[in-house]
């Protein structure tokens, strides 16, 4: 049997950290058969809908996402076939017409808030991490990103995070940490956890280089 490509699913709250994790992960490996691919990517097209419709999108929520072409992209990869990987357009709030071609490669990344909450998605993974941080963290993580990044105002991010965040994740991202096979506390700041998750993608590079 040859050699398949082993995915790692990185999922946890907004502000957790997991981006961070996973970069930290990627870049060790940068120039080496490793990809990333971020949930975030796979919203789904609301084309169809009005302008004004489409402001209403919640993007924590698990029908946010169009997981049938994310497992369809995942098999492919596993298959070591590229993919057409879609941009999302968060200024019309609808996916763009361009696309980004991603070649296989051995070790998938596959990092986002709900990455474990499909079952489907979950069978593909051989390894699932949760970062784990806590609720005051990740309110003020995101706060100065959306501030800072993205020209919100304290009001209007406090707002979104007790009316639609904060429930989402307590409904659906922080039960998924249950189907992880490691949870990672403080997620960048855990250079421990990193190092070990790094070994063992090396080690997996090294088995799969000899097949």
């Amino acid at each position: 049997m040859g050699k398949k490509p082993i995915v790692i699913g990185i999922a946890g709250g907004s502000g957790s950290g997991k981006t961070s994790v996973t970069k930290a992960i990627y870049e060790h490996f940068r120039g080496q058969s490793i990809l990333m691919i971020e949930q975030d990517f796979y919203y789904k097209d609301q084309s169809h809908l009005a302008f004004e419709d489409r402001l209403n999108t919640n993007y924590d929520h698990p029908l946010a996402f169009d997981n049938d072409l994310l497992i369809d992209h995942i098999n492919q990869l596993l298959n070591y076939n590229p993919i057409e990987k879609p941009v999302y357009d968060y200024k019309y709030h609808t996916r763009s017409n361009d696309v980004i071609i991603v070649e296989p490669k051995d070790v998938i990344i596959l990092e986002g808030i709900l990455v474990l909450e499909d079952e489907r998605l979950r069978q593909l993974m051989d390894i699932k991490l949760f970062v784990d941080t806590d609720a005051d963290l990740r309110i003020l993580r995101r706060m100065l990103r959306d501030i800072n990044d993205r020209g919100r105002t304290i009001e209007s991010v406090i707002e979104q995070y007790v009316s639609v965040v904060r429930p989402m994740h307590n409904q659906f991202i922080e039960p998924t940490k249950r189907y992880a096979d490691l949870i990672i506390p403080e997620g960048g700041q855990n250079h421990i956890a990193i190092d070990l998750m790094v070994t063992k993608i090396q080690t997996i590079l090294e088995q799969n280089s000899i097949l």
